[in-house]
């Protein structure tokens, strides 16, 4: 059972209901560091609020969200999983992502439906790296955030120690709603906080609210000083600014704390909005826009669509198209009509209609992946659209910008545009275990299917048969070769991982090649009846790649000029040291065509063999990807921890030094930071704290 709600005296489970309209909805997703009881606690709120009878368990793989046979063995969140209850007239769809950092990329994909969080902590183990790395993403994003601090009821349980290290090392803003009774035994109890009827809770929320609010902070300091009602509203609108952070503790296992986490999050996270008008979402008349965040495969191999609508609405037999870029950069639709629509936590509705604010369940739409767009794709979209981690373009005119770029933030119309959390830094080849062409053919089509849930696996055949696959880490390899064989029947063997390098031109490069080159009326000399010169030069540090003509558009049937970039991009994969090259300007200087004799596949070929001959003569530098890091060590042991990572190639940039423990800051190559964690502990007798982030590139030394 859980704990009484503020304002309901027995605890009974929290009252709920059916009514609700588009306007109340509000999509909120759980986020904690791995272990922290985040499903535990998705479990909790579903079960105390009716909508669910049975309560899971993660350890017998029982639970709501984690539905996979992987998900349930191991008892970690792998995809993201949306299930739905009601409280008051309100409806909250609960979008419970994965805590383990290798699977960042699909905690991106969630963070773009939101509209609130609620980040999960343990009362035991605290801040951990992951839980800041996650607050200081949904800070950049300005999404309104909940803190609940779990596992009260643990041996080991903090409460004022834990309040002053979140104030301190992840949130200085914050104001906590619940108290704690038996803190650290099964008899722990959460009680609500109250700020109409607690005068020191009072107190400490207006002199934190009042940092952020000018008239409150008038009446803090002149009086009359704020009544409980007034705080809670400023508390609402500060928290919805993304600045302030309501705290509450409980324990997902024995239900203590939740109600009053339910009550907060239907009265202090905002409700989802018209991305076009920003009022409150709800039926309208506009082109439907949303992003396709899941799609999952059915028995028969039927593919159902997870979609959040930002605008407009979406109905059942309604024909729609979708937009996305190619891993090249080109832009690609496709088409299809809803033949099944089920909206969350309305799965009754009748006429089935999805609209702005709410998310849905689509069927009809066969050649659907994640990260797909309904409504038309920005003109600089960046984000998962582009499967090599970096930002993607096709812009108007003569230049088309086909590679990578930074991170960033936002969205618009209610596209996602920017990514969040750094692309994968490991690349690994998967083999078959049985030999034969016929079992490479069935591992590619496998992993091919999973990058339809997460477009930056990046499936791709290499030329030994193999396939190349991209990774946040070594647990993340686990969990594909696993899905290979269990939901695929196709055993797999990865080679050792190998960091994501990019490489970059460092001068110019022309080459050409062309009809008639070995005498009159015959092809190049590579055999392709085209001709094709291209110029290769350095642009600016983010740009991508950008493809120009220098020659007269109409100089090349459309069908050849096609060709021709498709080349480039295929040739810019694989750049002089066998890494992708980007952050360059591309140009066709020279091209031609024989009549009838030529075909797009020579254009297409005789790109690729021309760039490659130009990025030769231009030389490229090969850039590895950096993380910024934060350390926090015991003083004594900084001689030896920096002494460690110093070969390891980390430069630090600020040293600070405090009572007992000395803080760290600096850069480490990206391949040596696992290395990092794995040698800190033994160092600083397990007391390290350590946290890094992808920083962008260095040159490779």
């Amino acid at each position: 059972m859980s704990a009484p709600r503020a304002g309901h005296p027995t605890g009974a489970r929290v009252p709920h209901t059916s009514a609700h309209t588009p306007a109340t909805t509000r999509n909120i997703g759980i986020l904690a560091h791995v272990d922290a009881g985040k499903t535990s606690l998705t479990e909790r709120l579903l079960y105390d609020t009716g909508a669910i009878s049975t309560l899971g368990s993660v350890d017998a793989g029982s639970t709501r969200t984690d539905t996979g046979a992987i998900e349930r063995q191991r008892g970690i969140t792998v995809r993201s999983a949306v299930a739905s209850f009601a409280v008051g007239g309100a409806r909250v769809n609960l979008i419970d992502t994965p805590g383990h950092s290798d699977f960042v990329a699909e905690v991106e994909r969630a963070l773009g439906v939101l509209d609130g969080a609620v980040l999960v902590l343990s009362a035991v183990e605290g801040v951990q790296p992951q839980t800041r790395v996650l607050l200081r993403t949904l800070r950049e994003l300005e999404l309104p955030t909940l803190l609940f601090v779990n596992k009260i009821d643990r041996a080991g349980a903090r409460y004022a120690a834990l309040l002053t290290d979140i104030r301190q090392r992840l949130a200085p803003h914050i104001v906590p709603l619940s108290r704690v009774q038996g803190l650290g035994t099964r008899d722990a109890r959460a009680l609500p906080v109250r700020l109409d009827a607690d005068p020191h809770a009072r107190a400490g929320a207006a002199e934190t609210l009042a940092e952020h609010d000018d008239a409150l902070l008038e009446r803090v300091v002149d009086g009359p000083p704020p009544t409980g009602e007034e705080l809670w509203a400023a508390l609402a609108a500060h928290t919805a600014d993304g600045v302030v952070h309501p705290v509450y503790f409980g324990s997902a296992l024995t239900g203590e704390g939740v109600g009053a986490l339910v009550e907060g999050m239907a009265e202090l996270l905002p409700a989802a909005t018209d991305a076009r008008t920003g009022d409150p979402a709800g039926p309208g008349g506009s082109e439907p826009r949303g992003t396709v965040f899941a799609v999952e495969r059915g028995p028969s191999g039927a593919k159902t669509a997870c979609v959040r609508l930002f605008a407009g609405g979406l109905a059942l037999r309604e024909r729609v198209t979708l937009h996305r870029y190619s891993p090249e950069g080109s832009r690609e639709e496709h088409t299809g009509r809803i033949t099944f629509l089920e909206v969350a936590g309305d799965p009754g509705r009748h006429p089935a209609r999805l609209t702005a604010g709410e998310i849905g369940w689509v069927r009809g739409l066969p050649q659907v992946r994640v990260g797909d767009v309904l409504g038309e794709l920005a003109d600089v979209p960046e984000g998962d659209t582009a499967a090599d981690g970096a930002d993607t373009a096709a812009g108007p005119g003569v230049g088309v910008r086909i590679g990578t770029g930074g991170d960033g933030a936002g969205q618009e119309d209610g596209v996602p545009r920017h990514r969040h959390f750094a692309p994968p830094t490991l690349q690994a080849l998967a083999r078959p275990a049985e030999p034969g062409r016929a079992a490479a053919e069935r591992l590619h089509a496998a992993l091919t299917s999973m990058a339809e849930q997460d477009p930056l696996l990046h499936a791709r055949a290499e030329p030994d048969g193999a396939t190349s696959v991209l990774l946040h880490g070594e647990v993340q390899k686990e969990i594909v070769a696993v899905t290979l064989a269990q939901e695929y029947g196709v055993e797999a063997v990865f080679a050792p991982s190998r960091t994501v390098c990019r490489e970059r031109p460092t001068g110019t490069g022309e080459a050409f090649d062309g009809i008639g080159a070995t005498g009159r009326n015959s092809p190049a000399s590579s055999g392709h009846w085209a001709t094709v010169g291209l110029r290769v030069e350095p642009g600016p540090r983010g740009s991508g790649a950008v493809f120009r003509y220098e020659t007269e558009l109409g100089a090349l049937p459309p069908a050849f000029h096609r060709a021709v970039e498709e080349g480039v991009h295929a040739a810019l994969r694989t750049g002089p040291h066998g890494w992708a090259v980007t952050d360059c300007v591309v140009t066709l200087v020279r091209s031609g065509f024989a009549g009838p004799v030529s075909t797009a596949a020579d254009f297409r070929g005789l790109a690729r063999l021309v760039l490659a001959r130009a990025l030769e003569r231009a030389g490229t530098r090969v850039y590895e990807p950096y993380h910024c890091f934060e350390l926090e060590v015991p003083d004594d042991t900084l001689p030896g921890v920096t002494a460690a990572l110093a070969p390891l190639g980390a430069t630090f940039t600020e040293t600070v030094p405090g009572r007992a423990v000395c803080a760290l800051k600096g850069a480490i190559p990206a391949r040596h930071v696992s290395r990092a964690e794995r040698t800190l502990p033994g160092l600083t007798r397990g007391e390290a704290a350590w946290w890094s982030r992808a920083a962008g590139e260095q040159p490779l030394s």
